[in-house]
C-alpha cells in the first residue's frame, strides 16, 4: 500500500484527491493546505486529516502529490526529494529555470521517481495516435481558454502553452534551432496573448498561438508530415487522420485523386476514441513507474526542458512585448 500525501487541495488539487481514491493500492494519509476554506470543505467531504506541518505530512508519506501555486513547487518538491519520497508535481516544474535545473540534479541524486503534471500527454485523443509513425515537418496549434483569474499569477506561455511545448518535445526529434515570439498584456501583468514559431534543427517548424482572454474555447493541434495530415482536438477528444493508403490500411474511408504523379488514394482515419479520465490516468502511469521500476511518462526533464523552451519565449516576448 502506497501513502500519498497532498499539498494543496484547491480547484484541481480536488481532481487529484477524487482519483487518488480510485485507484488500487493507494493510502490517502492527509493534506497541507494554509487555506482555511479548503481546507474545511476538503475535511467534511473527504474526512481527511489536514496537517498542519509539512514535514510531518512528508514523513508519514511514500508519495508527495504538489498541485499548490507554481512559485510554491520548488521549495515543497525539494524537501520531498530530500526525504526520498516519490514526487507528482503539477505544471509547470518550477517557478524558475534555477529552480527547476537545481531539482533536476536532486531528483537524480536521489534515485526516486519524479513526474510532472503534463496532463494532455494522456488526454485520449492523443494517445490515439501513439501508434502512429511520426516524423512532423510543420506543426500548427491554437489553445485558446476564457478569461479565469485562477492561475494568471504566471503567464499564459506557462499557464497554457507550456501544454503543447511539452508535447511537441516529445514528438520532434531535433534540439531548437530558433524562436520568434510575440505577445500583449491584456488584462493582467504578463502576456494573455501570444505567438510563436519554433524552428528545430531537423527542419520542423511549429507555430503555436495560445490565448487566455477568448471568447471560446480551443485546443488543437495538426501535425503535417511526408505522406500524412494529423489532426487532434484536445477539448473534444477527437483525432483525423489523412495519409495516402497502404496496402495494410483497412476499415477507413478513401477516395482517388489526380496527381501530376499520376493517381493516388487517399485514405481518411478516425479512432474511436475511449472515454478516459486524463488525471487518473497520468497518476496511475506514475504509481507503475514507482512499481516497475521504469522512467516516468513525463520526466523531471522533460518538465525542465519544456520550462526552459518556455522561458525562452517569454524573453523574445519581454523585449518585444505591446502593452494594450
Amino acid at each position: 500500500m502506497l501513502k500519498v500525501g497532498v499539498f494543496g487541495v484547491g480547484h484541481l488539487g480536488k481532481f487529484h484527491l477524487n482519483n487518488w481514491k480510485e485507484i488500487p493500492g493507494i493510502k490517502l494519509v492527509g493534506f497541507f493546505d494554509p487555506n482555511n476554506e479548503h481546507a474545511k470543505e476538503v475535511g467534511d467531504k473527504y474526512g481527511l486529516k489536514r496537517f498542519m506541518d509539512e514535514e510531518k505530512l512528508m514523513d508519514a508519506c511514500d508519495i508527495i502529490d504538489v498541485i499548490t501555486p507554481t512559485n510554491q513547487h520548488f521549495d515543497i518538491c525539494m524537501q520531498a526529494v530530500r526525504k526520498g519520497k516519490h514526487v507528482f508535481v503539477e505544471k509547470p516544474i518550477t517557478h524558475t529555470l534555477k529552480e527547476g535545473k537545481a531539482l533536476v540534479s536532486l531528483v537524480k541524486e536521489a534515485n526516486v521517481k519524479f513526474q510532472v503534471g503534463h496532463v494532455e500527454r494522456f488526454n485520449p485523443a492523443f494517445l490515439a495516435i501513439k501508434e502512429i509513425n511520426l516524423n512532423p515537418m510543420f506543426i500548427e496549434v491554437h489553445r485558446l481558454a476564457q478569461f479565469n483569474p485562477r492561475g494568471t499569477e504566471v503567464s499564459v506561455i506557462l499557464d497554457l502553452m507550456i501544454h503543447d511545448i511539452d508535447i511537441i518535445l516529445s514528438l520532434v526529434k531535433s534540439d531548437v534551432k530558433s524562436i520568434a515570439a510575440s505577445g500583449v498584456t491584456v488584462l493582467t501583468d504578463s502576456p494573455d496573448i501570444a505567438n510563436v514559431r519554433i524552428e528545430f534543427n531537423n527542419g520542423c517548424v511549429a507555430n503555436l498561438t495560445s490565448s487566455r482572454i477568448s471568447m471560446k474555447k480551443m485546443r488543437k493541434m495538426r501535425l503535417f508530415q511526408k505522406d500524412a495530415y494529423i489532426g487532434i482536438d484536445f477539448l473534444e477528444k477527437k483525432t483525423e487522420i489523412i495519409k495516402l493508403k497502404q496496402p495494410d490500411d483497412t476499415h477507413v474511408f478513401s477516395f482517388d485523386i489526380d496527381t501530376l504523379n499520376g493517381k493516388k488514394t487517399i485514405a481518411i482515419a478516425t479512432p474511436i476514441i475511449a472515454a478516459q479520465n486524463a488525471i487518473k490516468l497520468e497518476l496511475e502511469a506514475f504509481i507503475d513507474s514507482i512499481l516497475q521500476n521504469k522512467p516516468t511518462i513525463v520526466s523531471e526533464i522533460d518538465g525542465y526542458l519544456a520550462m526552459e523552451v518556455a522561458h525562452q519565449i517569454l524573453e523574445k516576448i519581454n523585449s518585444t512585448t505591446i502593452l494594450a
